[in-house]
């Protein structure tokens, strides 16, 4: 009887030193993987097609960041289903730091619509690299000259607002904005940006929503006037048009690019990507890409803290609007 008892104290005693060993190996497991971290090259999953803005970005912040991290970096791009595709392909991906998904506002609104498997909580955002802020612009000709001529007109009938694409980020500026501002609009989709500039220069429509990026060089020779920015501040580059915010309208609305990777990802690791992914976006050669853009370091890029906020933020808001528009329930 003492003999089986020793041989169960033996056990129980070995079992559980057992469990404290695998215990302290998984912790300092994951210690050593962030030391060690990046041993391999790394993935930037885009969902868009090679040589447009998500990849162009992608590659611009690939330069210093490939010294910066001491690897190389792959940009892959997973097109189909605005973003599904790339996201599906991001859950399956170990959480390990070496698949990072490059990210838009159309990702955000296929997670919001449930088009992927994919939930805002299945990510954490690791850095910001693009926030260019949206205008609200009129034709240099026009007979609107602020705002509140603007919001005057459309109380007594709907103006043509145009935008890019029914549901996209214009689209929701808009809905906030004529919200905020208790109007009425009539919307005009254009199939894309530059098209949706273009119909305002033609004198297609009283109104629409481009960001600083596409409307730089319009607001500088006069062709378009900008009547406020869609943001809480005013910006720096453009002092004389004042921000939503300080008119009383609380609306904002901005195109962000930015990177992501899975939220069970170790927080050393994602750290140590967000610092990476930061400092290379702050030197001159990311720099001088945003200000061709007309954008800057200091507006456009953002740490994890800050960056994953953000993009939850968005998210509620793509989330009401897109409710508010009929398009998810």
């Amino acid at each position: 009887m003492e003999l089986i008892l020793q041989k169960i104290k033996l056990f129980v005693i070995g079992f559980f030193s057992s469990i404290a060993l695998i215990s302290l190996s998984i912790l300092f497991g994951f210690s050593a993987n962030a030391d060690e971290y990046p041993n391999k090259p790394i993935e930037i999953v885009i969902h868009a097609k090679y040589g447009g803005g998500t990849d162009t970005t992608a590659r611009m912040a690939s330069i210093r960041s490939r010294r910066i991290l001491k690897t190389d970096i792959r940009i892959v791009s997973k097109r189909g289903g605005a973003g599904a595709k790339a996201q599906n392909y991001v859950l399956t991906r170990p959480a390990d730091g070496y698949t990072i998904m490059a990210l838009t506002q159309t990702h955000l609104y296929t997670m919001a619509r449930g088009k992927s498997n994919m939930k805002i909580d299945d990510i954490v955002g690791v850095a910001r690299a693009m926030d260019d802020p949206t205008f609200i612009t009129v034709s240099g000709k026009s007979k609107y000259k602020t705002l509140d001529d603007v919001i005057s007109a459309s109380k007594k009938a709907p103006l043509n607002w145009g935008v890019a694409n029914i549901g996209g980020t214009e689209h929701i500026g808009l809905v906030q904005f004529a919200k905020e501002a208790g109007i009425k609009v009539k919307v005009v989709p254009f199939g894309s940006g530059a098209q949706m500039v273009q119909a305002l220069m033609a004198g297609k429509i009283d109104a629409t929503l481009p960001n600083v990026s596409e409307a730089t060089n319009q607001v500088a020779d006069g062709t378009f006037r900008a009547l406020v920015v869609l943001a809480e501040k005013r910006l720096k580059d453009y002092p004389n048009v004042p921000s939503s915010y300080e008119l009383g309208i609380k609306a904002k609305c901005s195109t962000t690019r930015g990177y992501a990777v899975l939220a069970s990802t170790p927080k050393p690791i994602i750290e140590k990507i967000s610092k990476g992914l930061v400092k290379a976006m702050k030197h001159e050669v990311f720099a001088n890409y945003l200000a061709s853009a007309g954008l800057t370091v200091e507006g456009s890029v953002a740490g994890t803290a800050v960056w994953d906020k953000h993009l939850k933020e968005e998210f509620k808001v793509a989330q009401s609007a897109l409710k508010d528009l009929g398009l998810m329930k």
